[in-house]
């Protein structure tokens, strides 16, 4: 992916110049500008190189959740709290898992009404081949160095704290 000619100036300083001269909280505006345009970045360059393997990273959160659980398999609820994401969204991410046979969908075993997620071996192999090329991929961070990625991920435990 070849990097566009960068721009004589900054657009998130820029935009936070002319916020500050008009609203209040210039600060914050930059800094949640700054995140969500890294955020946008990241996510695009992770599911392109996912994108060989029928991932997207949503998808590749789930299969690492499972993969991480004890038994390979945990509640869609739990799932959903876990990445902080809603449920509709985990119902959607967990049919795509189930077509692609990465994951199972059951019926959990002391709650009929719930359901589980569990881990195929397919999907521990997906995963794995998936884990690879995001760490050679540093997470497309490496602009960051080990200590700077630390430091940006103890700034950012306030916000997600915050939320619940």
């Amino acid at each position: 992916m070849n990097a566009p000619e960068p721009l004589p100036f900054d657009p998130v300083d820029r935009a936070a110049q002319i916020w500050a001269g008009r609203y209040p909280e210039a600060e914050r505006m930059r800094a949640v500008t700054s995140l969500m345009r890294v955020h946008q970045l990241v996510i695009t360059q992770l599911d392109e190189l996912l994108r060989p393997l029928r991932l997207t990273f949503a998808r590749y959160e789930v299969l690492v959740l499972l993969q991480f659980s004890k038994r390979g398999s945990l509640p869609l609820s739990i799932v959903g709290e876990r990445l902080q994401v809603h449920a509709t969204s985990v119902s959607s991410l967990v049919q795509r898992l189930v077509a692609a046979e990465l994951i199972t969908r059951e019926r959990h075993p002391d709650d009929g009404r719930a359901a589980i997620a569990v881990i195929t071996d397919k999907g521990r192999e997906i995963a794995e081949q998936a884990t690879a090329l995001i760490c050679e991929a540093k997470f497309f961070l490496d602009a960051l160095s080990p200590q700077q990625a630390d430091q940006l991920s103890t700034l950012l435990i306030a916000p997600r704290q915050a939320a619940g």
